[in-house]
């Protein structure tokens, strides 16, 4: 097998690194990306300048209403229904036996979120989280170094993103990892004892693998070859390096978006964005919620992400005041094909792009998102959020809350999914009790 470096080549592919794998479900191929014009690129990349003006406030904790503690018991149903006793794992859609790390990262958040909550009784807390550590510890390893970027819950065999067993995995997420790290280092400050046994797991990968030049680097096999590729665009790779940075990996040039950022104008309102377009690229670029809520929910936002992350909102407050149509975007999955869209502010070079993996467009599919509905209500509590909230009242299920609504007829999108339900419960702790990342 040829392993080339990520000094020596680079494929740039994902927008965070964790994707949508219903069945049938494949991967599109990654664009090979000349390190020349890489190089070149970052070496002409100076720093944005940003605003004076900081936005919107982040709300303080501040208490849940009663309608607050019954969406947080409807979402934690989900983890309930889908928990892999055998394993120590969740299922990251319903009735498909297969998670990525950013989807286990999403539940150890979730648990720590329903035990913050009262949801879930000490006990029950220590033995979830004694269960998932020993699943972790159990892992097979993408080329003996780090976790690979999907697993079946059943039996944590490495798998494809259809949930097709490949022995020899399919390379690994930077992204992903940095999203376990986060939830991991959560664990550690709020659970002490369980830091031997964190920090005994981690000694046996190879994180350092997953950096280099001061970003994230993914890994990916195609055709007997593991490639290197530059992982993350604006807000995810911020996210992720922030992560990461909680573990001392060397992630300085990922840590702050101003040396990728172009504002752009949506919707009367200056959104930041990333420069690196998906045609040198070869990557999709949207602009989307979810990597700035989950910072404020779990570390809290820095000045630079709390200016970024007001302006996202301001611009979906903006394009319903202008449409009269409610808007909540982010990546979600959604119940017919393609399965997975990130719904964005703005996104391959177009205002308010639904966009696929594979670069192609959705208009037709945009939703309003659930997640983020509770995420920005959690955040900042307008009467904008306060009145989207309110209509997605309907989208509880037995086993959790769907996704979200299809802005064309406002249909109920029924998926039903790890994320979707772990930021309700990151989002209510947060308005509960502040980020979970918290010194006291």
């Amino acid at each position: 097998m040829v392993c080339k470096s990520p000094q020596a080549e680079g494929i740039s592919r994902s927008n965070r690194g964790s994707i949508a794998f219903l069945a049938g479900l494949l991967l599109t191929a990654g664009i090979a990306v000349n390190q020349d014009t890489w190089g070149q690129v970052m070496r002409d990349s100076s720093l944005a300048q940003l605003p004076q003006a900081q936005g919107l406030v982040p709300q303080p904790a501040r208490g849940l209403t009663a309608q607050d503690w019954q969406s947080a018991a409807t979402a934690w149903r989900y983890f309930e229904s889908h928990f892999r006793a055998e394993t120590g794992f969740v299922d990251a859609i319903h009735n498909h036996p297969s998670a990525t790390l950013w989807d286990q990262g999403s539940y150890l958040f979730a648990l720590m979120a329903a035990q913050g909550l009262g949801l879930v009784e000490a006990e029950t807390f220590e033995q979830r989280s004694e269960a998932f550590l020993n699943g972790l510890a159990r892992l097979p390893l993408f080329d003996g170094q780090l976790p690979n970027k999907a697993y079946d819950t059943r039996s944590l065999a490495m798998v494809d993103y259809a949930n097709t067993p490949v022995p020899e995995g399919i390379g690994w997420s930077a992204l992903d990892i940095a999203r376990l790290l986060m939830a991991l280092r959560a664990l550690e400050m709020r659970a002490p004892s369980f830091g031997p046994q964190i920090r005994t797991l981690l000694a046996g990968w190879d994180l350092a693998a997953m950096t280099a030049e001061g970003r994230l680097w993914g890994s990916s096999r195609n055709r007997g070859q593991t490639w290197y590729h530059q992982e993350g665009r604006i807000g995810y790779e911020q996210y992720g390096a922030r992560a990461a940075a909680l573990w001392g990996l060397d992630v300085l040039d990922a840590s702050t978006a101003r040396l990728i950022l172009a504002w752009e104008e949506v919707s009367g309102v200056q959104v930041a964005t990333d420069r690196r377009r998906a045609k040198d690229f070869g990557a999709i670029t949207p602009v989307v919620s979810e990597p700035y809520l989950l910072q404020a929910f779990e570390v809290g936002l820095n000045a630079e992400g709390r200016l970024l992350a007001s302006r996202i909102y301001q611009a979906q407050e903006a394009r319903a005041r202008h449409t009269g149509q409610a808007t909540m975007v982010s990546e979600d999955h959604i119940d017919q094909a393609p399965h997975f869209l990130y719904g964005s502010v703005f996104g391959n070079g177009a205002d308010w792009a639904v966009v696929a993996e594979d670069g192609s467009t959705h208009p037709e599919l945009r939703t309003v998102s659930l997640k983020a509905a509770f995420g920005w209500d959690a955040l900042y509590g307008t009467d904008y959020t306060q009145t989207v909230l309110a209509e997605m009242a309907p989208l509880a299920g037995a086993q959790g809350w769907y996704a979200g609504r299809y802005e064309e007829d406002g249909r109920i999108n029924l998926a039903l999914t790890i994320n979707t339900n772990a930021v309700v419960l990151e989002a209510l702790h947060y308005k509960l009790k502040g980020p979970l990342l918290q010194v006291k």
